[in-house]
């Protein structure tokens, strides 16, 4: 099934990419506690390295979870990329990211929200009864993140403009509650 991953911007054309030439920005993926070696090798692959490199992100970091795909460490004079399992918390790499790439678990995508960070979410094609679809297509309306597949990741992150993300509104975790009940049929 194909997902759309660049939401349309005026006229219903995609949206642009804006790059910082010079800049060294930092991009955080993150599969949480899951295996998902498909959105670890397309990240770390050379087509989505050359886009981030040429969006101006000079440092990768790759939260890896249970996977077995785990990318070497790289460090050079204007490129880091770092690799990590688990830790007992991902805020500080969710801080100090300025852009994030997220499976598409609640958790995930409500902290990444949290710390109001854009958020490119990246589907997992292979589960089952895919409510994480359901939740990424939903906040991607209501204009707080992208979503994407594995094979569309390095086109999307090209193509869209973060800037044009709305910010997902503060605290109150019985609203995210409600709407993660209604958008997996809960209620």
């Amino acid at each position: 099934m194909a997902v759309s991953s660049v939401p349309p911007g005026p006229g219903g054309c995609p949206l642009e990419a804006r790059s910082t030439p010079g800049a060294t920005k930092s991009a955080f993926v993150t599969v949480g506690t899951t295996c998902f070696d498909e959105l670890i090798a397309a990240v770390s692959a050379a087509p989505c390295l050359q886009v981030l490199r040429g969006l101006g992100y000079g440092r990768l970091v790759l939260q890896i979870g249970r996977g077995t795909w785990a990318p070497r460490p790289v460090r050079t004079p204007d490129f880091t990329l770092e690799v990590f399992r688990f830790k007992d918390s991902l805020a500080e790499d969710l801080r100090q990211a300025d852009l994030v790439i997220s499976h598409a678990g609640a958790g995930s995508c409500l902290e990444t929200l949290g710390e109001g960070k854009p958020l490119v979410v990246v589907i997992n094609e292979t589960l089952m009864d895919n409510h994480q679809l359901e939740l990424a297509r939903q906040l991607c309306r209501d204009g707080h993140l992208v979503y994407c597949t594995c094979c569309t990741l390095a086109e999307t992150l090209q193509s869209v403009d973060l800037s044009l993300l709305k910010p997902f509104p503060p605290g109150r975790p019985e609203k995210f509650a409600a709407f993660l009940d209604e958008v997996l049929g809960l209620e």
